[in-house]
């Protein structure tokens, strides 16, 4: 079968690989000169940027992918473990930040010391997360959903009177009735951020991803996660797969209700029995498709809400910054009405911010030059293009306030002066460069309408022999949910309906 794949972030370079290797002849079309996406790089004076995904999570769906490719993770990156897994500073300036140490016995010792009798409670939240995160790794994430039955299982039933309430209550709900100090439920909530969402808007079944931070532990890809798509991109080249960067799509064409291949934006047509976009799932919809050939048509967008979008920094600082680990997580005091100004009635950039800052000099020394630190800054603000773009005045003023924020938050007061690689990245650039839905940074929001079988689909319910994946389909957003939209192609082009993922090569 001919396929091709528009889109060569990390979705698109895995569904390439996947289908290669099942015996595809395969060619990804990339708009841009270069592959990754969100996960992209840049480098400039010395420095190297990751310009997107920076936290290494939930290894075993990485690992499972490579194996599928005949390798291991272990065999094409050099993944180190970070201690800590991240940095909380907080409101006010000057007040002690909390090193978050992965590993249950570390992580309730620090829950016990700040709060009497927090320490079980987290070990119980910690069984609950462990819990729910198995649940969802072999019940939900690798589900096709074509079928109920995975959800009909009698085994899956049984556990509805616990599974309900994780669904129907906010992941901030969940985690107030089980803690007070401010900090630790800010500690406990930010992972919804991961999710696209807020903790008073995301369901509690995402207290799983605790168990991932809190327990499992953080790593890190020596060399960046460009090292990841590089590792990606590599192995479906290995299995056949064709690369064509600087390849826009303009259009994907269709005979008799069947996708049969695209039209670039150079005049070329290139047939295919099976299309695969891991575009913006958006833009694809609307701008690549006739209006009849629309699942997922403008209104039904009108009814969706899309992750926050984000005002990125790219660093590049004179002299070391200690008081900074490799992750690192500054929480406002009043957090709700930081979420408000993101997604609530009247959207606005946050002022203060809670802000993710992101040092990779203090692990990977290929990350700045020598003497010098690397920062990726990401400050959630509202999916509004509106709020412009980098270079323009407004998000360059808002660029200073937050170097200033840091600056005062984490003691550093004369970072402004020390920066000397500087680039900035708006929700107007998500829109221009990567088609982003309203400028959004990481895909459709998991709020319980668009998580799971309400998530659009990996299939056109319009038109036969196109499918999707990437952050804004089954199963979300982050580089292993993409890792598994890819399989989740490659599992309804061989039939497989099965709720969880497929076997690995040598598995009975």
């Amino acid at each position: 079968m001919r396929a091709i794949v528009i889109g060569g972030g990390i979705s698109g370079l895995a569904t390439a690989g996947l289908l290669a290797r099942d015996g595809h002849d395969v060619t990804v079309l990339e708009a841009r000169p270069a592959t990754g996406g969100r996960a992209g790089s840049w480098e400039h004076g010395g420095f190297r940027f990751d310009t997107g995904p920076s936290w290494y999570l939930m290894p075993e769906v990485f690992e499972h992918w490579f194996r599928l490719m005949g390798t291991t993770a272990g065999d094409e990156l050099d993944l180190v473990r970070l201690t800590p897994a991240f940095r909380a500073h907080f409101e006010p300036p000057g007040a002690a930040p909390l090193d978050v140490v992965s590993g249950r016995e570390s992580a309730t010792a620090m829950f016990e010391r700040i709060e009497t009798g927090a320490g079980p409670r987290l070990s119980s939240y910690l069984d609950s997360a462990r819990d729910a995160y198995d649940l969802a790794v072999n019940r939900f994430l690798y589900d096709t959903y074509e079928t109920t039955k995975g959800l009909r299982d009698p085994a899956l039933l049984r556990r509805l009177p616990r599974l309900l309430p994780l669904l129907t209550r906010s992941l901030a709900a969940h985690v107030d009735r089980r803690f007070t100090d401010r900090r630790l439920r800010q500690i406990l909530g930010y992972p919804a951020v991961f999710l696209g969402s807020s903790p008073y808007r995301a369901p509690s079944l995402y207290h799983l991803m605790s168990h991932l931070d809190l327990a499992d532990g953080v790593l890190y890809p020596m060399g960046g996660f460009t090292t990841v798509i590089a590792a990606v991109e590599r192995l479906a080249a290995a299995a056949g797969a064709k690369v064509e960067t600087g390849a826009p799509v303009e259009r994907i064409l269709t005979r008799d209700g069947s996708a049969r291949g695209v039209r670039l934006r150079d005049g070329r047509e290139l047939d295919a029995d099976l299309v695969v976009s891991t575009a913006d799932l958006h833009h694809t919809e609307t701008a690549l498709l006739g209006d009849g050939e629309r699942t997922y048509p403008e209104a039904w967008w009108r009814r969706r809400s899309p992750s926050p979008g984000a005002l990125l920094l790219m660093l590049g600082v004179e002299g070391p910054l200690p008081q900074l680990a490799h992750h690192n997580l500054l929480f406002t005091r009043d957090w709700k009405a930081n979420f408000d100004a993101i997604f609530g009635r009247r959207p606005r950039v946050p002022h203060p911010a809670s802000i993710y800052v992101c040092r990779p000099s203090a692990t990977d020394p290929t990350a700045a030059p020598a003497g010098h630190e690397n920062l990726f800054v990401l400050v959630p603000v509202p999916a509004d293009p509106g709020i412009g773009s980098g270079g323009d005045l407004a998000v360059e003023a808002a660029a200073d306030r937050v170097i200033a924020q840091i600056a005062a938050w984490c003691g550093a007061p004369d970072l402004p002066e020390r920066v000397v690689v500087r680039r900035t990245v708006a929700p107007g650039d998500f829109a221009t460069g990567l088609n982003a839905w309203r400028g959004n940074a990481l895909g459709l929001e998991h709020t319980l309408r668009q998580s799971a079988f309400f998530r659009p689909g990996n299939a056109s319910r319009k038109v036969r022999g196109l499918m999707y994946a990437g952050a804004s389909t089954l199963p979300g957003i982050g580089l292993p949910m993409c890792l598994i939209s890819a399989e989740l192609v490659l599992k309804r082009l061989r039939g497989d309906r099965s709720p969880g993922p497929l076997p690995e090569p040598g598995e009975a």
